[in-house]
């Protein structure tokens, strides 16, 4: 792999971190605010869903975690399997896009349950 590539790989690494960081942050935060009189899944719903604002914090969140994840992955594969690079680089290009189809499906989910 060209050392211009690693770069990016290592700075998408950093990026991402930093992203998921704060979301990680308000998403918990957000959390320890709303159950405060207790919450069930209906409370949820209503206060999420149709919301465009936490639709798009939670498919920012997404693409961090899709990104983020799977490059530790990576790191790992090539340091402890024998895999050659190129399977390496398509498993991890598979738990990408499997990552961030199931979580921006379940935030569009979430969010279109708001016409309901």
């Amino acid at each position: 792999m060209s050392p211009r590539l690693q770069t990016y790989i290592w700075f998408a690494q950093r990026l991402s971190a930093m992203i998921l960081a704060i979301a990680v942050a308000v998403h918990l935060g957000t959390i320890v605010y709303a159950v405060q009189g207790g919450l069930d899944g209906a409370e949820i719903v209503s206060r999420v869903a149709g919301n465009g604002g936490w639709l798009a914090f939670y498919m920012i969140f997404v693409a961090a975690a899709a990104v983020h994840a799977p490059i530790g992955l990576r790191a790992v594969l090539i340091e402890m399997t024998p895999l050659p690079a190129p399977a390496v680089d398509a498993l991890v290009a598979v738990a990408m896009v499997g990552i961030a189809w199931t979580g921006w499906s379940a935030a569009y989910g979430l969010y279109g349950l708001g016409g309901a």
